[in-house]
C-alpha cells in the first residue's frame, strides 16, 4: 500500500510541474525579441496587415486566454498551424517523429550494450584493471559531438564503408534501409552516451562492491559471476536507469548538431528553425513534448526504482507522515 501511494504521488508531482513548464514555456516564446509579423511579414507590412496575422493565429487576446487556448487545445492532440509552412503542427511533428524515434533507440541501444559491460567489466577489474576502459571512457566524454561527427562525414564520404552519409530513408520505404540510414549518426550520439554510462556503472559497481552483503557472498563461497549477477548489477542499476532517463529525454529532444551534419529530418533542427522563425506553435509544442517525454520517462525510472529498491517508496512514505 505504501508504495502505490509513493507511486501516486510521484505522478501528482510530474502533472504539476507539467503544468509549471507549460506556463514557463509560453511566457518564455512570449518574451522573446521580436515577433512573427517583424519577421514573417517583413517591414513594410502595414498595421492592418499584423492585425490580420495575429487574428488569424490567435495572438489578439489577452495572454491568460491565449494560454487557456493552447493548453485546452494541446490536452487534446491540436498544437495549432504552423505560421511558416501553414500545416498543422501536429502533422509536422508526425513527419519528423519516426527519424527521431529511430535515431534514439539505435543511440540508446548501442549506449546499452555497450556501455553498461564496459562499465561492469572496469568496476569489478577496480582501480588496478580496466585503464582501457577508463582511457576511452575518459576520450567519449571529452570529444564534442560536432567534432567525432564531422569525423565521421569526412571518412564515409571519402572511402564509403557500404554506409552513406545524409541519405535519410523514411520507416515507410522499408524498416531495414531507415535503420541503415541513421546508424552514422546514431553511432556519433553514441559516443557521449556511452562514455557517460560507462563511467556512472563503474562508480554504481565499485560502491556496491565495498557493501557488507557482497564480503558476506564472497564468505560464503558464493562464485565471482554469481554475485555480480545477484548482488551488484541489481543494487548497481539505479543510477544508470536515471541516467538513461535523462539520456533518452535529450535524445528524443532532437540532437541538432547531428541532424544537421547528416541532414536528418528530425525533430531538434526543425525546432531550431521554428525558433529562427519566431514560429510560436512549433516552438510552444516542440519545448512541451520534450518536457513531458522527459518527466514521463523520469516518472517511470523511478517506479521502476521502487520496484528493484523498495526501500526507496518506504523512506519516501515516511518522510510524508
Amino acid at each position: 500500500m505504501t508504495y502505490f501511494r509513493w507511486a501516486l504521488g510521484r505522478l501528482g508531482v510530474a502533472a504539476l510541474t507539467l503544468f509549471g513548464v507549460s506556463l514557463l514555456i509560453f511566457a518564455a516564446v512570449r518574451a522573446m525579441p521580436g515577433s512573427y509579423s517583424d519577421l514573417v511579414l517583413g517591414p513594410l507590412a502595414t498595421d492592418a496587415d499584423k492585425a490580420a496575422a495575429a487574428t488569424r493565429y490567435g495572438l489578439d487576446g489577452s495572454l491568460p486566454e491565449q494560454y487557456a487556448h493552447w493548453l485546452l487545445n494541446a490536452a487534446r492532440g491540436d498544437f495549432g498551424i504552423s505560421m511558416a509552412s501553414q500545416t498543422p503542427v501536429a502533422t509536422e511533428f508526425a513527419d519528423r517523429l519516426p527519424a527521431t524515434v529511430t535515431l534514439t533507440v539505435l543511440a540508446l541501444a548501442v549506449t546499452v550494450l555497450i556501455g553498461v559491460p564496459l562499465g561492469v567489466l572496469t568496476g569489478i577489474r577496480g582501480a588496478g584493471g580496466g585503464r582501457t576502459g577508463r582511457v576511452l571512457g575518459s576520450l567519449g566524454l571529452s570529444l564534442p559531438e560536432f567534432v567525432v561527427g564531422s569525423l565521421v562525414v569526412f571518412v564515409f564520404t571519402r572511402y564509403g564503408l557500404g554506409l552513406t552519409v545524409g541519405g535519410y530513408v523514411p520507416w515507410d520505404q522499408g524498416p531495414l534501409r531507415s535503420v541503415l540510414s541513421l546508424a552514422l549518426p546514431a553511432a556519433v550520439l553514441a559516443v557521449f552516451c556511452t562514455a557517460a554510462v560507462a563511467r556512472t556503472t563503474r562508480d554504481a559497481v565499485l560502491g556496491v562492491l565495498v557493501e557488507p552483503h557482497v564480503g558476506a557472498a564472497l564468505a560464503r563461497g558464493e562464485s565471482a559471476a554469481h554475485i555480480v549477477r545477484h548482488h551488484v548489477l541489481r543494487n548497481a542499476a539505479i543510477p544508470v536507469l536515471t541516467l538513461l532517463a535523462t539520456l533518452s529525454a535529450y535524445l528524443l529532444g532532437g540532437a541538432v548538431i547531428v541532424e544537421r551534419l547528416f541532414n536528418t529530418p528530425g525533430l531538434g533542427s526543425f525546432l531550431v528553425d521554428g525558433l529562427d522563425r519566431r514560429d510560436y506553435a512549433i516552438v510552444q509544442a516542440g519545448v512541451l513534448l520534450a518536457a513531458t517525454v522527459f518527466i514521463a520517462v523520469n516518472v517511470l525510472v523511478d517506479i521502476v526504482c521502487g520496484v528493484i529498491d523498495p526501500r526507496i517508496s518506504t523512506r519516501a512514505g515516511r518522510s510524508t507522515t
